[in-house]
C-alpha cells in the first residue's frame, strides 16, 4: 500500500485522506549526539524554541547545531495530520508533515533573528514541494512559530528577504509560516545524523543571497 501512495508526494493530503499513525510515540534518541544532553529536555526558563523546515532534516538540524550558543536541535516531523508517524509513512507524502528541525535557545544570546536569517540563508525557499533533489511535500520551506512575536518577526524577514531575492533574480518565496502544531521525534538514525556520518548526504544549498536580519546578534 505505501508503495502506491508514492505518487501523492507532491499532493498535500486531506486530514480524511492522511495515514491513522499510532498512539504510542516511536523510539528516537536518548541523548543529542553533539551536545550530549538530553534529546527529550524540557525548555529550560528563560529559553525558547523554534521550529523550521527547510528541506532534508539531516543538513537543517546541522545548519543549527552549528550556530555557538544554541542549546539544543532535534529532528521529526510536524505540520500534517498523522500522529507519531515513521519516516517510512512520512515519505509516502500522506502524512501532511514536514521534515522539520527544533531548535532551543536563549533568545538573549542567540536571537530569533539570528535563526532567521539561518533559517533563510541554508534552503532555496522558492522551490514549493521540493528542495534540490528531493521531491515531495515534506521538503517544503516552513517556518512554525511559537508566539505571535514569532510570527511578526517571520513575515517582516520573508518580506525583506523576498525583496532581496527578486533583486537578485530569482522567484517568489513558497515558504508557509503558521503556528506550531504537535512535534513528532525522528527515529533515533535521524537525529544528528551528520555528525554520526560526516560524509552522508545532504541536499540543501542556499541561493547566495544574503538575508539583511540577525547581522548583530
Amino acid at each position: 500500500m505505501l508503495n502506491a501512495l508514492f505518487g501523492r508526494k507532491t499532493v498535500m493530503p486531506a486530514a480524511a485522506e492522511a495515514l491513522p499513525g499510532r498512539a504510542e510515540p516511536i523510539a528516537t534518541a536518548e541523548e543529542h549526539f553533539v551536545f550530549h544532553r538530553p534529546l527529550k529536555s524540557p525548555v529550560p526558563e528563560g529559553m525558547e524554541e523554534a521550529m523550521f523546515g527547510m528541506g532534508c532534516f539531516w543538513g537543517a538540524e546541522r545548519r543549527f547545531w552549528q550556530i555557538e550558543r544554541v542549546w539544543l536541535t532535534m529532528v521529526g516531523y510536524s505540520g500534517g495530520y498523522t500522529p507519531n508517524p515513521t519516516y517510512q509513512e512520512t515519505c509516502t507524502g500522506m502524512t501532511g508533515h514536514n521534515e522539520v528541525v527544533r531548535v532551543i535557545h536563549d533568545p538573549r544570546v542567540v536571537s530569533y533573528e539570528a535563526l532567521l536569517r539561518a533559517f533563510w540563508e541554508g534552503h532555496d525557499p522558492t522551490q514549493g514541494y521540493r528542495q534540490g533533489n528531493d521531491v515531495g511535500t515534506q521538503y517544503r520551506s516552513g517556518i512554525y512559530t511559537f508566539s505571535e512575536a514569532q510570527a511578526a518577526a517571520a513575515r517582516a524577514s520573508r518580506e525583506i528577504y523576498a525583496e532581496r531575492l527578486r533583486a537578485a533574480g530569482h522567484g517568489e518565496i513558497t515558504t508557509e509560516i503558521r503556528p506550531a502544531g504537535p512535534f513528532y521525534f525522528a527515529e533515533d538514525y535521524h537525529q544528528q545524523y551528520l555528525a554520526k556520518n560526516p560524509g552522508g548526504y545532504c541536499g540543501l544549498g542556499g541561493t547566495g543571497v544574503t538575508c539583511p536580519i540577525g547581522l548583530t546578534a
